[in-house]
């Protein structure tokens, strides 16, 4: 016998944050800092994530 409910789940989609700033390419006088085993680039005094899309500021 067949069913008549549908396997369909609920897809919600998220809304971008506005409040992060990416950044795609880092210039070129940045350094790799290694803190607990991760990895950051820092440069201007500010320390950032690499993510697929850029790199994203992070506080320490």
């Amino acid at each position: 016998m067949f069913s008549a409910t549908s396997c369909a789940t609920h897809v919600q989609t998220r809304r971008p944050n506005t409040s992060v700033t990416v950044v795609k390419t880092p210039p070129k006088h940045y350094k790799i800092v290694t803190v607990r085993g991760k990895r950051y680039y820092f440069w201007n005094g500010n320390h950032y994530i690499k993510t697929r899309r850029g790199y994203v500021f992070t506080r320490m």
